[in-house]
Formats: C-alpha cells, structure tokens, sequence
C-alpha cells in the first residue's frame, strides 16, 4: 500500500459495494458516476489491489473489496453516528430522513404528520420510500420503518400512533343483493373473493377471530392483486368480496359503495408504529419527526 486512502475514497467504495451501481452510489453521494470511478481507481492505487470488477453493465467487488466493504461499514456508521451526536448541539435538525412504510401508511403521513413536519422544520427533507415488502430498515439504510405493532421486530423501538387497527371483509351492495351475505368465514368459500398477492409471491390468507376462534380461509377468487387499494377498488365495482385494511376501506363504506360483512369476526388488532433500531443514536430529525406524530397521531 502506497499511502493511506482518505476517508471520502472508503466512503465512495462503501456506496458502490451497496448498491451495486456507480450512478446510484454517485447519487446518493452528489458526485457525477465519472468523478466517483476516479476516486475508486485512486484508492485501489493506493491499496495496491483491484477491489472492484467493473463491465459496462455491472459493478461487484472483488474478494479484497467486499472484505473491506465489510470491514468499514460500521466504522462509517459510528462515524456518522459521532457526527450527528455534534450536530445535536448545532441547534433545528436538517438533512434528510428515510423512512420505509406502505403506500397506504403513506398516503396517511401526507394527510397528517408530514406536512407539519415539513413546515416545521424546513431544513429537513423527508424521503419516504413505498414498499409492500418488509424491509431489513438498518440494512437498507433507512433511519426507520412503519408497519403494524404486532409485526415491529423486538430489538427496535416502536412507537405507536393512530390507534388500534383491524382488517374487514367489504362487498358492494350490488355484489350482496345478487350473490347474498356470508355469515361466517367458511361462507366465503361460496363466494367471489379478491385476492391479495403478497410481494414474496404467495396469496395471502384471510384471518379471522371471535371469542377467542381463530380462522384462516385460503379464499377463491378469479381475480387476484397485488395493491390493497386495487382490491378495495374492485370490491366497490361490485367485482366480489375483499380483505382490506379498515383505513382503505374506510371512505368507501361511509359513502355507501362497500359494506362490511362478518363484521363480529373482523378484531381489532395493535396499530401501527414507527420503529426504528434501539442501539444506534437517534438523529435529530427523526427526534423531530416522531414528536410531530406523537402530536398529530
């Protein structure tokens, strides 16, 4: 080794090795794609070995760079974590917040938290990522993450906001008029269901409860998707019976295009929570942004 890399070298490394992607490790560091190969061949002249195999479709380290990839990630994040304990001190929070949660979750911060947030504190920028996946949020670098209370892994920090929550079965009256209303769960396997498409691929199973009973249904259905808004869509067109968040079907059934069915067999269950890693330090903007859901959740 010629001389020791500095820091922005190992840290442009750490975001390629990450994201697979000059142009997207270039992103995320404000550089351009070339600029950022530049500082890549610098360090490995300075290392004295190649660390990435580079073609004009595909970046992957080598051996020596996914071990030294490995080997910085937490020392950058301590770094960063260093940083951002010094920056506690300077005063309003900024930088940018990532936060990983559904589109419907979402869609529910932009009618509530996000807006106050974002006027509050205008040094700040919220990036809020959609996924219908459950995601690794440290892994994939996110400061943290919303699903339900019950589903929030139990080394995180949640902190609970909008009440309590529950699944419904929802039909329109047009679909109950012609094909009738299923009392209990077994009823459904009578019936047209829409249903939901998990991102790992499989269908997802109904789940019902009443005076301590549960019930799983794999439901039939003709009609299968993969977005709980499409299905409550479908539901309200009178295309058969769905299982959708309450949230989702909510404005539906208030002006009368859907209907609740098995209504008694529909719990409610814990809501959802922000969470994010109990370990690590909590930035400033994320102190901010739970404060603010506190406030209007």
């Amino acid at each position: 080794m010629n001389s020791k890399p500095i820091l922005a070298d190992l840290t442009a490394l750490a975001a390629v090795v990450a994201h697979r992607s000059f142009r997207k490790a270039a992103d995320e560091l404000g550089l351009s794609p070339s600029t950022l190969s530049h500082m890549i061949g610098a360090l490995e002249r300075r290392m004295g070995a190649r660390l990435l195999h580079r073609t004009t479709r595909s970046v992957a380290p080598t051996e020596a760079g996914a071990t030294l990839a490995a080997r910085l990630a937490p020392l950058l994040r301590d770094l960063d974590e260093a940083l951002a304990e010094v920056e506690d001190w300077g005063g309003r929070p900024s930088g940018t917040l990532r936060i990983n949660a559904s589109e419907i979750v979402a869609r529910l911060l932009l009618r509530s938290a996000v807006p106050v947030f974002l006027q509050r504190y205008p040094e700040m920028a919220l990036d809020l990522v959609t996924e219908g996946r459950l995601v690794d949020i440290v892994a994939e670098g996110f400061d943290a993450g919303i699903r339900l209370g019950e589903s929030v892994p139990q080394d995180m920090i949640a902190v609970r906001f909008g009440g309590d929550a529950r699944f419904v079965t929802v039909a329109a009256p047009t679909y109950l008029a012609r094909h009738g209303t299923p009392r209990t769960p077994d009823d459904l396997m009578r019936h047209v269901c829409i249903r939901l498409r998990l991102p790992s691929g499989k269908l997802f199973r109904w789940e019902f409860a009443r005076h301590g009973q549960e019930q799983t249904v794999d439901v039939p259905g003709a009609l299968t998707l993969d977005h709980m808004e499409l299905m409550t869509e479908a539901a309200a067109a009178g295309m058969g019976i769905a299982y959708v968040a309450d949230r989702s079907a909510r404005p539906h059934v208030d002006r009368g295009a859907l209907a609740i069915v098995l209504d008694d067999w529909c719990p409610w269950i814990p809501g959802l929570a922000l969470y994010y890693p109990g370990h690590r330090h909590v930035p400033p903007g994320l102190k901010a942004f739970v404060a603010v859901l506190r406030e209007v959740g």
